[in-house]
């Protein structure tokens, strides 16, 4: 496959390394660093491979996780002994910025509780607004790293027939977003396993990830689970008039780079 994708969605290596301690359900207070850094560097080896353009930031932390496991590894010195001094935990650092991180994102999700909650209450004489969702439960929005855990599963789950076979077929991203918007607007919310039932080829499911990646940051759907790690559901964002205008402007620009 031939293109170059560039995506701006992602938040950040510290929210990776949150999201790979809460998958993996890590103490925060005690991180085993070996197993942490080669579960980073995978996701970053699966970026490299889907031909994602990785923010140097994220190649910073991987270095930086790669010194400071090398740092546990090397014996105390001797010298520090002597001194009575104990020296401070290589991770502590890190481990402080991630629950400092942690933090604000717990702050940020109480904020939108209470918003949620706030709209649930109608003053007399008001404007009384149905969810169309249905439900009443508090919809968390899936992140990128949601989305990358969910398609190692597919990869995972996939057998991949290889043969002698020469076919030459032509997947366009550009055609899966539109695939994907026609689905969406024939239905409420798709699960984003779905999307892959019917696809056999590694070339197919990840031209339709990348697509779904370029409509997420497009705004032109919304991934969202009811808590994190629980199934992820795709739904449209924006009606067809919008989409169709947003798309044109998409191809017009030259952005897609497909």
């Amino acid at each position: 496959m031939n293109y170059q994708c560039k995506i701006d969605i992602f938040e950040g290596p510290l929210d990776l390394l949150l999201h790979l301690i809460k998958e993996q359900k890590m103490d925060i207070h005690d991180i085993p660093i070996a197993e942490i850094t080669r579960q980073y560097v995978d996701y970053l080896d699966l970026m490299q491979e889907l031909n994602l353009e990785i923010a140097g930031e994220y190649l910073v932390m991987a270095a930086e996780l790669t010194r400071i496991k090398s740092k546990i590894l090397l014996p105390v010195q001797e010298q520090e002994l002597e001194e009575g001094e104990e020296g401070q935990d290589p991770r502590a650092d890190l481990m402080r910025r991630l629950q400092e991180y942690q933090r604000y994102k717990d702050a940020a999700f109480e904020l939108r509780v209470r918003e949620h909650e706030r709209q649930q209450v109608f003053v007399r004489g008001g404007e009384i607004l149905f969810d169309e969702d249905g439900g009443g439960e508090v919809l968390v929005e899936a992140s990128a790293f949601d989305l990358f855990q969910a398609f190692q599963k597919i990869l995972r789950s996939k057998e991949f027939k290889k043969d002698y076979e020469i076919e030459i077929t032509t997947f366009s991203v550009a055609d899966r977003m539109t695939h994907i918007l026609e689905i969406l607007n024939s239905a409420d919310s798709v699960t984003f396993d779905s999307l892959f039932t019917v696809l056999n080829t590694r070339q197919e499911i990840i031209v339709t990830f990348l697509a779904l990646l370029e409509l997420m940051r497009l705004k032109l759907l919304r991934v969202q689970q009811v808590k994190h790690f629980d199934p992820i559901r795709i739904y449209s964002s924006a009606d067809r008039e919008t989409q169709e205008e947003i798309l044109q402007q998409y191809h017009t620009s030259g952005e897609s780079g497909f």
